[in-house]
């Protein structure tokens, strides 16, 4: 499993994690099984936010690590917070001190850890005050339960005012990223160009963090749209499924792995979050980390997933 260096700190951590969003509807057991699995395959690194299952994904996966404890320091843990939900359905996003604190204490308890390894902002507060989340970064940094810091889903205007207050680093900025959900390439390639794709939604963000040293972690890489379904195997999409199948014949490995192995080909170094729950289809999509896809199979790729180049 290839690693990657996380920003600017000292994690070196596999360039495919482990997201546990689905964990809550596994038994112990099977929590157990999946974790120990991907453990075996180099993924050391598992993502996790406060409203995953509300909570019940942090805690099943506690419980799967509790009988061996000394494992907690052989692994990197992210969880993220900020949005507050009623019934699993969003009603507002803060980034108070006071609620960012909270979160974070909760995600330990249920985690059964001391420390957080990275916690992250889940998606902007439009009534952020980026003075109040420097006061709790500063809180939870001092007082040892988060090791660093980053942010989800946000442009680059909104990690520069939290850079005018924050004092840490932000290491990481988690965003959508799929063959079938690239704007934030589309633009580039597009450049100076009328057509749609064309415009700029993102404000670069791709090459803002390149810039930065913010790392991207792409999540939903088998996903089209925001939340519509999956492209894999989709007869919606059958010009895709044919390329990634051809490629995927190639190098020996499935269609899920070509199109995880597509995102890390970007030189970007994007660190990719799959959220399988069988320990068998994970041993497929790690074969994607040491798969170099040529300059010619990215682009047809790109070409058959329904994308044009000016």
């Amino acid at each position: 499993m290839k690693r990657v260096q996380l920003g600017k700190s000292d994690l070196q951590a596999p360039n495919i994690a482990l997201g546990c969003m689905g964990m809550w509807k596994l038994s112990v057991k099977e929590a157990e099984k999946v974790i120990h699995h991907a453990l075996e395959l180099g993924i050391d690194f598992f993502d996790h936010a406060d409203i995953y299952g509300g909570g019940k994904s942090e805690e099943i996966f506690a419980e799967a690590i509790a009988s061996n404890p000394s494992i907690r320091e052989n692994m990197i843990l992210e969880s993220k917070a900020g949005i507050r939900q009623e019934n699993g359905t969003n009603i507002c996003f803060d980034f108070s001190k006071k609620h960012i604190i909270e979160s974070v204490e909760g995600s330990l308890k249920r985690l059964k850890t001391d420390y957080i390894d990275i916690f992250l902002l889940h998606r902007p507060d439009a009534l952020m005050e980026p003075e109040e989340v420097a006061e709790a970064f500063t809180v939870l940094k001092e007082s040892g339960k988060v090791r660093y810091f980053g942010v989800s889903n946000q442009n680059p205007m909104q990690i520069e005012l939290l850079k005018k207050y924050v004092k840490q680093d932000l290491i990481i900025n988690q965003l959508q990223l799929s063959v079938m959900h690239t704007g934030m390439i589309d633009a580039g390639l597009n450049v100076n160009m009328t057509n749609a794709v064309g415009i700029n939604r993102d404000d670069s963000v791709l090459d803002y963090c390149r810039l930065n040293n913010i790392t991207v972690q792409a999540w939903s890489p088998f996903r089209y749209g925001q939340f519509e379904g999956f492209f894999i195997d989709n007869e919606k999409f059958p010009e895709l499924n044919a390329k990634l199948q051809e490629v995927g014949d190639k190098y020996g490995v499935d269609k899920s792995a070509i199109a995880v192995s597509w995102i890390l080909r970007h030189p970007a170094k994007i660190q990719t979050i799959v959220g399988t729950m069988r320990p068998e289809r994970l041993t497929s999509i790690a074969k994607a980390s040491d798969i170099v896809l040529t300059r010619e199979e990215w682009y047809d790729i790109y070409l058959s997933a329904g994308h044009q180049l000016p």
